[in-house]
C-alpha cells in the first residue's frame, strides 16, 4: 500500500507505521484519517499482521490538528458530512477513534515527540501506549475555544481517572513524558533511541505465544464488557465464547501443547474463525 501521508512497513508478523508529514510535525488532516482508517481495515483484513505499531516520523508523534486553513479549520477542513448519513458533522478524531475502538489486533504506540490535540486523543483507543523520554502531551481544546476530540471525553477518565483527565483538559498544560508515566497514560517511559526496539519486543510478547482468534476476542472483551453495568452480560457473553473456543482447533492445540511441553501453533484464523457469537457489540454509526 501506497500512502501520502503514512510510511507503512512489514515486520514479520508486526505492521509498522508512521505518520509522515514532518514538515508539518505530522499534522493531522483529512488525506491522514482516510489513509490510516485504510491500514486499520488491512490489519483487520489480513491474518499475517498480529499487531501494529504507530509512531511519528521526525521530531513529533503527531502536533495536533493542520491549521493551515486558519480560523475556519474546525468549522471547514474536517467535513465529513458527504461521507457518512448522520444528520450531524461527524468529527474525524472520533471516526478515527472508533474504527481503532473496533480494531481485533493489538494497537501499540510508540510516542516520539510532541502529541497535541488529536495527536494525543488519536492514541487513547491503542492497548498500550510507550512514550520516550522526549515525548510529551497536551490536550489544549478549551484553549482553542472547542471541546475534546476523538472521544477523549470516554477514554481518557478509563487511563488517567476523571480528575486528572479534567484538570489536563481545563488547563491544557504541557505534561512531560514522566508526568504522563506516573498517571498512567503511558505504560512504559524508555530512552529515546531505544523507542521502537522496546515497542517491537513489547509487541512480539503479546502475540508470540497466543491465538491470533483468542487475542481478538480478549481485545474486543476488555474493550467493550468492562464497561457494561454489572458483570452479567460479562457471564453471558463470556460463557458463549468459551464454549465455542473450547471446542476449537486452537483450544486442541493449546491444551496439547502445554502437556508435550512444546510451543503452540494455533491453526485458527480471524478472517474464518472468529465465534459467530461476534460481534456482540452494536455499532451505532454506518461505518465505511
Amino acid at each position: 500500500m501506497k500512502f501520502k501521508t503514512l510510511l507503512y512497513k512489514k515486520e514479520k508478523s508486526l505492521l509498522i507505521v508512521y505518520l509522515n508529514r514532518p514538515e508539518k510535525l505530522n499534522a493531522f488532516n483529512q488525506l491522514m484519517l482516510h489513509e490510516l482508517l485504510e491500514v486499520f481495515e488491512e490489519v483487520d483484513r489480513e491474518d499475517s499482521i498480529h499487531a501494529l505499531i504507530i509512531s511519528g516520523s521526525g521530531k513529533a508523534f503527531c502536533a495536533g490538528a493542520d491549521l493551515s486553513a486558519g480560523k475556519n479549520t474546525f468549522n471547514s477542513e474536517f467535513n465529513n458530512s458527504r461521507d457518512y448519513k448522520e444528520s450531524f458533522n461527524r468529527d474525524s478524531g472520533g471516526i478515527l477513534a472508533l474504527r481503532m475502538y473496533r480494531c481485533l489486533k493489538p494497537i501499540l504506540i510508540a510516542c516520539n515527540g510532541v502529541s497535541a490535540g488529536i495527536g494525543a486523543t488519536l492514541q487513547l483507543p491503542a492497548d498500550i501506549r510507550i512514550a520516550s523520554s522526549e515525548a510529551k502531551f497536551t490536550f489544549p481544546f478549551a484553549k482553542r475555544g472547542i471541546a475534546p476530540d476523538a472521544c477523549s471525553s470516554w477514554f481518557l477518565p478509563k487511563i488517567v481517572g476523571i480528575s486528572k483527565a479534567l484538570e489536563w483538559s481545563y488547563s491544557g498544560e504541557l505534561i512531560d513524558a514522566d508526568t504522563a508515566y506516573k498517571a498512567g497514560l503511558v505504560s512504559y517511559l524508555v530512552e529515546h533511541n531505544d523507542l521502537m526496539k522496546f515497542t517491537k519486543k513489547i509487541a512480539q510478547k503479546l502475540i508470540a505465544d497466543s491465538s491470533q482468534v483468542s487475542v481478538a476476542l480478549t481485545r474486543q472483551m476488555m474493550w467493550t464488557l468492562s464497561n457494561t453495568d454489572s458483570p452479567y452480560k460479562s457471564h453471558e457473553i463470556d460463557s458463549q465464547i468459551i464454549q465455542s473456543r473450547g471446542a476449537s482447533a486452537d483450544a486442541f492445540e493449546g491444551v496439547e501443547s502445554f502437556l508435550e511441553k512444546r510451543k503452540a501453533k494455533f491453526p485458527n484464523k480471524i478472517s474464518k474463525d472468529m465465534p459467530s457469537i461476534f460481534p456482540w457489540s452494536i455499532n451505532e454509526f454506518d461505518e465505511k
